[in-house]
């Protein structure tokens, strides 16, 4: 791959290449079908997910532990050529080992199979009626027989059908349809592309049925529909993405802001030139960035313009004369359409070209684009950053369609410490808003079964917002500067994650150090080390190795003789491995130990001067190595131990990086099998909503508060708390020496203070506490306290109190107090967990609420 998996990537990778193993395998042995699907939320990165399967299937994959498929064929299909194409062209940009083997089936394909190894794109239009590739004899029942599967009057090979039952015949081959059902209603009638889609998996008369079917969808529901005709089938498990993961990732940009209109009457133009002013912010906001991080270019903002079906050549006039008034330095070539008739326009005296949607983003002298409805789906611009819609309230789906296609982050990652850059805008002139509550919501929620069928889902997941007129906020000035330092230095934790390859890790971070002149050498000291660690282990597992290698050398059956009248006889034997048993185990070995590791242990082993049989002695040794499974743990325990003391040096160094550079540490760091210690990074900017809204579409001013970290013009900030925490909050601003607050992001960004727990199933969770206050010290310095209200009622109590409790006895120094706070018999009690006793009690507690009730807590 060229690319790096996230971490919600390659779990879903492996779920799925789980269920391809297990389809396989059912086929060959008893013919028996299989069907299941991923579904990811918009923006999750679904066709790189599927790029990842397809070439760990073919060519196996160490990561995931998987053995290629030398007779897989993958037949991709989709409602639309346009998306096939995006589909070809970003599996080739993500995986190296495809680039020539991505095959687009033209209509004059007549090859008698699939080639294995191979991907061919395949389109409903290309299998209708008039298409070469189904050309035969002439139909007998339209009604009975797709085009192409009607009797023929010889046995010559004439349609793409005659290529799918030789390649299904053929039993060295396996034929997986990858059915990327998510677009619809594009080019092909309903009842014909549902009638296409189903026989192709059923198969029908002489054409088999489809052996395993792979669907990728934003929903399982909508798989499941597609599916609901498929017959005789295995259903496996649906592979399924927390949008929430995919949230934290980065991809995605956090917030979404909204504007109404506050009052009835005609806003167009009001609202169209706010949204001019908006895209010419984020452009000098986006130059700032871009000369900040010594970046040659900077991302260039797309203003997204959303009119009606069949907008009048006024409306258009309007929109452009509103534009140009706005922003005059415009260039006339800077707007485009992707309406519908995929022609130019003339709008006065100006044309205004069509570009393709797929076009868009790399075309970034286009700096306004002009749409009717959703926009085709599989589209998405990155740096489409304010969207402002003229199409009624009653077409808010349509308007969700278009947001949630615009959600990707520009450079596919999060800008630390600034909101405004991971933000998009969406001005809406003609909602009012209780309906713009319901956009709200949708877009919070992501898409249901219904939403889904509609069309596109909006996304969305845990941890992002969507605001109502925001105001922006900014560094207080009002906040000594010792605080922010003070800031720049508390602690925080990772996340530990599954499925850790501790060697990976580690030989991925040498790599990084090594590039960025942070340690010299740092893949050759690496594997010194663990060469070290592997004749280390060689010779205290010398017994076990010995076992191990005679495995690896011999090969033991047992032979059956059966008697005339009745009666067998058993003899064992042994024979010696010959050199492709031996490379079978060492590729197994690699699969534990990692591939660059064995080979540069084997290098350890030869020396410069080695003959050919050094080096089969050398693979024989590695295989070996590999079957000792403690040899294997130290192996991973001293990777794991090397890369946390590489992350601890360098924690100073790497701040003077670039943010691009600095995020590939922060997925190294993320790959922890232990909560590792990160610090904060210092917001620069925010926004926050000033009003909270109701169902009803009423509205009141939020309360604000002074001394946050960041800040309005005014000095104040609009805060969305409970009444615990407000109490809180105003309780420990009344305490002398008080210096700010800052209230801890709930979400996954380097901002926010984690805090690491296993919940009742032992998988490791993020507890993020509600507030960080900052005071005096008696010697004048900088004091942080941590303080989180939360109900003891919660079945999450315990184990996040036993997590603070871990973090408190590391993180001592750092804090000057770490407490709990939770309402019992109507009063605030608070346990402070930087006394050892009251961590003991938590690690020994059964109930929260004791601990609360207990002599270990007092009044608030």
């Amino acid at each position: 791959m060229r690319c790096t998996l996230k971490d919600y990537q390659a779990e879903a990778v492996r779920d799925v290449l789980r269920n391809l193993d297990r389809a396989r395998d059912s086929y060959r042995r008893y013919k028996a079908l299989s069907q299941f699907s991923l579904s990811a939320t918009t923006g999750a990165g679904k066709t790189v997910m599927a790029a990842a399967v397809i070439e760990s299937l073919f060519f196996g994959n160490d990561e995931f532990d998987v053995v290629g498929d030398p007779g897989a064929v993958v037949l991709w299909f989709s409602d639309d050529p346009a998306l096939n194409e995006q589909s070809r062209a970003r599996i080739q940009a993500a995986a190296s080992e495809l680039d020539h083997r991505l095959r687009v089936v033209p209509t004059t394909f007549s090859e008698p199979t699939f080639r294995p190894g191979n991907v061919y794109f395949l389109n409903t239009q290309k299998l209708s009626k008039n298409s070469r590739l189904v050309k035969g004899a002439p139909e007998v029942n339209a009604d009975d027989a797709l085009p192409g599967l009607e009797p023929r009057p010889d046995e010559v090979q004439s349609s793409i059908y005659d290529t799918i039952t030789n390649t299904i015949a053929n039993e060295d081959l396996t034929l997986y349809l990858v059915l990327d059902e998510a677009h619809r209603g594009m080019g092909t009638r309903t009842r014909e592309r549902s009638t296409i889609v189903q026989r192709l998996i059923n198969g029908q008369g002489s054409v088999p049925a489809m052996p395993v079917v792979f669907g990728i969808s934003a929903t399982v529901e909508r798989f499941e529909t597609a599916m609901k005709d498929a017959k005789g089938r295995d259903a496996l498990p649906s592979v399924q993405v927390d949008s929430a993961l995919v949230q934290a990732s980065g991809l995605l940009k956090d917030d979404i802001a909204l504007s109404i209109p506050a009052e009835d009457g005609a806003f167009e133009t009001v609202l169209l030139t706010k949204a001019v002013e908006k895209i010419k912010a984020s452009e000098s906001a986006w130059q700032d960035y871009a000369r900040e991080q010594g970046e040659a270019e900077a991302v260039r903002p797309l203003l997204v313009v959303q009119v009606g079906d069949k907008p009048s050549q006024e409306t258009l006039t309007r929109t452009l004369d509103t534009i140009y008034e706005a922003w005059p330095e415009l260039p006339y070539d800077a707007v485009a359409n992707v309406f519908g008739e995929h022609t130019d326009l003339t709008i006065g005296q100006q044309v205004v070209p069509y570009i393709e949607p797929q076009r868009v983003q790399d075309a970034t002298h286009v700096r306004v684009l002009l749409a009717k409805s959703a926009i085709s789906t599989g589209w998405d611009c990155p740096r489409a950053e304010v969207l402002v819609s003229f199409r009624p309230a009653k077409d808010r789906t349509h308007i969700t369609q278009l947001l949630g296609r615009m959600m990707r982050t520009p450079l596919a990652r999060r800008i630390p410490g600034n909101e405004l850059l991971n933000s998009v805008d969406c001005l809406l002139p003609l909602f009012d808003r209780k309906t713009a509550t319901g956009v709200a919501e949708l877009l919070m929620k992501g898409a249901t079964s219904k939403d889904a069928d509609e069309g596109e889902d909006g996304g969305g997941g845990l941890g992002r917002r969507v605001l109502f007129d925001p105001i922006p906020l900014y560094q207080n000035p009002a906040i000594p500067q010792a605080v922010w330092e003070r800031f720049a230095a508390i602690p925080s934790v990772t996340i530990p994650k599954n499925n850790v390859k501790p060697i990976r890790r580690l030989t991925a971070l040498a790599a990084a150090l090594s590039k960025d002149h942070l340690v010299d050498e740092a893949v050759e000291k690496a594997h010194k080390h663990l060469h070290a660690v592997l004749d280390g282990r060689a010779v205290q597992y010398r017994e076990k190795l010995e076992k191990a290698r005679e495995d690896v050398l011999t090969m033991e059956g047992e032979e059956v003789r059966g008697r005339v009248g009745g009666g067998f006889s058993y003899r064992a034997f042994s024979v010696s491995a010959d050199p492709r048993a031996i490379e079978d185990y060492y590729r197994t070995a690699a699969r534990i130990l990692s591939p660059a590791l064995c080979s540069s242990y084997v290098d350890h082993l030869v020396g410069p001067d080695g003959e050919e049989d050094d080096l089969l002695e050398a693979h024989i040794t590695v295989a070996s190595l590999g079957r000792v499974r403690e040899i294997a743990q130290a192996v991973e325990d001293e990777a794991d131990g090397l890369s946390r003391e590489w992350l601890t040096q360098t924690r100073v160094a790497r701040k003077g990086l670039s943010d691009e550079r600095q995020a590939e540490y922060d997925g190294l760091e993320s790959m922890s099998t232990t909560p590792e210690p990160i610090t904060l990074f210092v917001p620069k900017n925010g926004q926050a909503d000033t009003k909270v809204r109701h169902p009803d579409g009423t509205e009141e001013d939020l309360p604000t508060r002074e001394m946050h970290l960041l800040a309005a013009d005014d000095g104040t900030v609009p805060i969305t708390l409970n009444e615990w925490e407000r109490k809180v909050l105003d309780s420990e601003a009344a305490q002398p020496g008080y210096q700010g607050w800052y209230r801890n992001p709930d979400r996954a960004t380097k901002e926010s203070l984690a805090v690491a727990y296993k919940d009742e199933m032992e998988d490791w969770k993020a507890l993020r506490p509600d507030f960080l206050f900052f005071g005096t010290n008696h010697d004048g310095s900088v004091a942080v306290d941590l303080v989180d209200p939360h109900g003891h009622h919660l079945s999450d109590a315990l184990p996040k109190l036993r997590g603070l409790a871990d973090f408190a006895e590391r993180f001592a120094d750092d804090f000057r107090r770490i407490e709990s706070v939770a309402e019992t018999g109507g009063v605030l009690r608070v346990l402070d967990i930087t006394k050892p006793r009251v961590r003991e009690a938590i690690r020994d507690a059964q109930s929260a609420k004791a601990l609360y009730e207990s002599e270990l807590a007092s009044d608030y």
